[in-house]
């Protein structure tokens, strides 16, 4: 939907509607540069592989499976109300307006600290291919936050700049990742097949298995390698037929993430040259040393810059989808200075100042993690589990809702399988919510081991004062029924 536009040589109308100028592949390209197989692989491999050894491979298929079941459910949901804000408009439409803030408000912060960290990480590889050994801590927060200003600018230039980055990206990342893969598993394999069935010395058969065993650990070091599918609802609003579009970006940007992953996962661990040394963890590093290895020490720089480009890749659909929340709640007056957040520029459509205030957000951040070494840690810990705790929200209401039998479905439905499916669904979010947060003992701070909790609960304090600050104020949800056309509300006036 486009606002209506100016006269020649006149000033610019101030835009209340956001532009339809994303397509299919546009939806579906921001799902998967969220996601990226680069961030998804190398982000987990060396935790997993040294704390469950190559059988750690199985959690992949496990998890994708699970998270599938979830990308399906929230296709049914999109496509009721595709929206602005996925999960905040999900949850809101489902079980009221408070029930619907709570939920967004911890995605928002999930994909805020997610932003910050995935900024962290491309700053490692800058510094890398710039030449700076061992960067310290301040470099790469220096290097951060010239990512965040960086991305913020070419947001603000407009969508078709995002949508070219973002093909681009794809194009290097799926490429690069089954190009490298297939070569591995053509020229250099150095591991049997059998490999990918042996576990770690600690423990095997039961114990391996075991709720403090290496598998299920694994298992939720690979929670973060399927999360972000469902951020292509988040910018429903600035896609063209949203309601049958949408769905069908979330459910193929998961799976082809999963077959690319799954694949490349592979290729590398038959090629590790010494896999006894990966496993010790005398080699910290088995994805960069095992390119290095077999294809030499050339390949280094390349292989830098393809993780440069899916690390920002998947910071920009993170900057976007958190700004895009920030945008709904700010429309419905359901934030603090919620007239100026839901500006949007007059020449893009875009809500710019949103952007900037996600901007500052992570910047605060990243200063605060440079002050206190265990907020980052904390912020790090969270991140995975967040994304969980934001699923089961709408997860939990949409069988809630079924269960009272007031569900009426938009154009994509699961028919008889939606209520089986959304009830497993739930219960697989909270299963891996539980295995990604339970307190195991790992760092010598034992708080840390508490640190997703620690996060929920500030995070939860905090929240409720906003809440009950903006409570009077905020704008009724929009019907569920609404057309397609018609999701679309004007800003508040001034």
């Amino acid at each position: 939907m486009s606002a209506t536009a100016p006269a020649a040589g006149s000033t610019p109308a101030p835009a209340t509607e956001l532009k339809r100028e994303f397509t299919l592949w546009s939806s579906f390209a921001f799902a998967f540069a969220f996601i990226s197989p680069i961030v998804a692989l190398y982000g987990i491999f060396a935790l997993a592989i040294t704390t469950a050894g190559p059988a750690f491979w199985w959690a992949f298929p496990l998890v994708f499976a699970g998270q599938l079941l979830v990308a399906l459910v929230f296709a049914v949901l999109v496509s009721r109300w595709p929206l602005e804000g996925s999960i905040y408009q999900w949850s809101r439409g489902l079980l009221g307006t408070g029930y619907g803030w709570f939920a967004g408000w911890a995605y928002l912060w999930t994909l805020v600290i997610a932003m910050t960290t995935v900024a962290l990480g491309a700053a490692g590889f800058l510094a890398a291919i710039a030449g700076i050994e061992s960067p310290s801590s301040g470099q790469r927060a220096l290097i951060a936050v010239g990512i965040l200003v960086a991305g913020t600018v070419l947001n603000l230039v407009g969508r078709v700049a995002l949508k070219i980055f973002l093909t681009a990206s794809i194009a290097a990342e799926v490429l690069g990742s089954v190009v490298l893969g297939a070569w591995l598993l053509a020229f250099h394999r150095e591991q049997p097949l059998s490999a990918l069935f042996t576990g770690t010395a600690g423990g095997d058969g039961v114990g391996y298995l075991s709720l403090s065993g290496p598998f299920l650990v694994a298992m939720a070091f690979v929670g973060f390698s399927f999360v972000g599918f469902e951020s292509a609802g988040s910018i429903a609003e600035e896609v063209r037929d949203p309601r049958r579009t949408v769905p069908r970006a979330v459910i193929a940007s998961i799976t082809l993430i999963a077959v690319v992953v799954m694949f490349s996962a592979a290729a590398i661990i038959l090629a590790i040259p010494d896999l006894g040394a990966v496993l010790s963890g005398d080699d910290a590093d088995p994805v960069s040393s095992t390119l290095t290895a077999q294809l030499g020490a050339g390949i280094a720089t390349p292989v830098e810059l393809l993780f440069v480009i899916g690390f920002l890749a998947s910071f920009l659909a993170l900057q976007t989808s958190a700004s895009r929340v920030v945008w709904a709640y700010a429309r419905d007056r359901a934030l603090p200075g919620g007239r100026v957040l839901a500006r949007l520029s007059p020449r893009t459509a875009q809500p710019s100042v949103a952007l900037l205030v996600v901007t500052v957000v992570g910047s605060a951040l990243l200063l605060l993690s440079l002050l206190a070494a265990d907020v980052y840690t904390l912020m790090i810990n969270f991140t995975t589990g967040g994304f969980y705790i934001a699923f089961l929200f709408p997860l939990v209401a949409f069988v809630a809702v079924q269960l009272r039998r007031r569900w009426r479905p938009g154009p994509f439905t699961l028919g008889r399988w939606t209520l089986p499916t959304s009830v497993v669904a739930a219960l697989w979010a909270l299963f891996q919510l539980l295995n990604i947060a339970w307190p195991r003992p790992v760092y010598d701070q034992r708080y840390l081991d508490w640190s997703v909790w620690i996060a929920v609960g500030v995070l939860g304090v905090v929240g409720a004062a906003v809440y009950a600050s903006v409570r009077p104020r905020i704008a009724p949800a929009a019907s569920p029924d609404l057309e397609a056309a018609t999701v679309s509300r004007e800003v508040p006036k001034p």
